[in-house]
């Protein structure tokens, strides 16, 4: 796929994300604390859970495009495992229940309004590190996953992962609001 143009859809998708959130802003607490069930996430934890990966890959990302010496091409080829891991977290017809890392799992924590904000900032962050990506390799650039030190995926898959992870939870947030 043209390396530009899967930017270009990262930062389109980003974008309706950081729309999304701000709308969360204006609504009242309880409703971001509401819960269906007391094992399933509300919408402050399901935030919470996007910003510990944001943690994660976020720093990590920055580092690599800030250190690398490689030459962007015209052209991304996404790797097998990156692929697979970026497709598994699209939203689906049929979404199958993911079972969340412990140190990625919010339930129950003691969350506030200032998560929105935190999540809101770190897709504005995400925006930035997408544009200086035109600089990198999105091919040779490779980011370490938080399953494993030794599973490293190339940084355009990386952002696919990280973005489509995203869209799977606002989506979770969206059924939230509206059960």
């Amino acid at each position: 796929m043209n390396a530009e143009l899967l930017i270009q859809n990262l930062i389109e998708h980003t974008r309706k994300m950081l729309n999304q959130a701000e709308k969360l802003k204006s609504l009242d607490f309880e409703m971001l604390v509401w819960k269906q069930i007391e094992t399933s996430w509300n919408v402050l934890e399901c935030l919470e859970h996007l910003n510990l990966y944001g943690n994660f890959y976020l720093p990590q990302i920055e580092n690599k495009i800030k250190t690398s010496y490689t030459k962007p091409e015209i052209e991304f080829k996404s790797g097998l495992l990156g692929n697979y891991f970026a497709q598994s977290m699209l939203p689906k017809e049929k979404l199958f229940k993911m079972k969340t890392f412990k140190d990625k799992n919010p339930l129950n924590a003691n969350l506030d309004k200032t998560i929105i904000d935190k999540f809101i900032n770190q897709q504005i962050k995400l925006l930035d590190l997408l544009n200086q990506s035109r600089k990198v390799s999105l091919n040779k650039v490779k980011i370490q996953t938080s399953i494993s030190g030794l599973i490293r995926l190339k940084l355009g898959d990386t952002f696919r992962f990280l973005i489509n992870h995203n869209i799977r939870n606002l989506n979770q947030i969206e059924r939230i609001l509206v059960s």
